[in-house]
């Protein structure tokens, strides 16, 4: 039968089957297998996030990175000069993230705001100075670990980003997560860390003990602009971040630099 002779019908049953080996595929990748059946590796990967039920889920669709463990230069030339969502018509620069690619401790934050929207860096602002503070005292830098947002563009004004933009960027983010396959995930902030974990519960019920997704350890703290503006706040970050720090000394990872006690 060619594919003229074929009918209406035909022609759905085989995209709905590609589309189903697509997702088993994709879940194969976020489970850190390369292919079924095999063993999972020991850095595995967050499924991707899906915004309408905000859970975890294991399908990709046809407009999220392509499948497979891609490099971060191979996520960054997937997202192109994305105009997948309406953040495309207001952003000045795609904010796609900094540091080592192979670093074994990751910072996730929400979106960028108006100096990263300006630099095309995350967290470069006052709250980035702060970040930069309080990875320099547990002994890493912004180079030796890597830093990224859940949105790769800021929102106008600096609202949250809404669900459909949440929606086109997670995968991003989850195919850079699976790149890095990082052994510790510190969540900045309350929105970042319901993302990240699809929960929707107040940060302090969140922080000061770590959630375990898919092998990877996610400690939710407090993000630094709210410690700008909280700075009593400061010490229960601290507690988190070391935390952190004890974790990764288990693991026998040990920090480039020498972490203030």
């Amino acid at each position: 039968m060619t594919e003229m002779d074929r009918g209406p019908n035909d022609r759905d049953e085989l995209v709905a089957l590609t589309r189903q080996l697509r997702s088993q595929l994709a879940r194969h990748v976020a489970a850190g297998t390369w292919a079924a059946p095999g063993q999972a590796t020991t850095r595995s990967a967050i499924l991707p996030f899906d915004a309408e039920v905000g859970t975890p889920v294991e399908v990709y669709d046809d407009r999220a990175p392509r499948i497979g463990r891609m490099s971060l230069a191979q996520i960054r030339d997937e997202l192109g000069e994305c105009t997948r969502c309406k953040l495309s018509t207001t952003r000045t620069s795609i904010v796609f993230g900094i540091g080592d690619p192979n670093a074994p401790l990751m910072f996730v934050g929400e979106a960028p705001g108006e100096q990263e929207d300006k630099r095309g860096e995350p967290f470069v602002g006052p709250a980035g100075e702060l970040l930069d503070k309080m990875i320099e005292a547990m002994g890493w830098s912004r180079r030796s670990v890597y830093i990224a947002n859940t949105t790769k563009c800021r929102p106008p004004g600096n609202r949250n980003p809404e669900l459909d933009e949440l929606e086109q960027c997670m995968p991003f983010l989850q195919a850079q997560i699976a790149s890095i396959a990082p052994r510790i995930i510190v969540a900045l902030g309350r929105p970042a860390s319901n993302q990240l974990l699809g929960r929707d519960v107040p940060i302090s019920a969140l922080r000061n003990k770590f959630h375990d997704v898919n092998g990877i350890r996610v400690m939710p703290t407090f993000h630094p602009a709210y410690l700008l503006r909280e700075p009593d706040r400061k010490r229960d970050a601290w507690a988190d971040l070391k935390l952190v720090m004890q974790e990764l000394a288990r693991l026998g990872i040990a920090p480039p630099g020498t972490p203030r006690g």
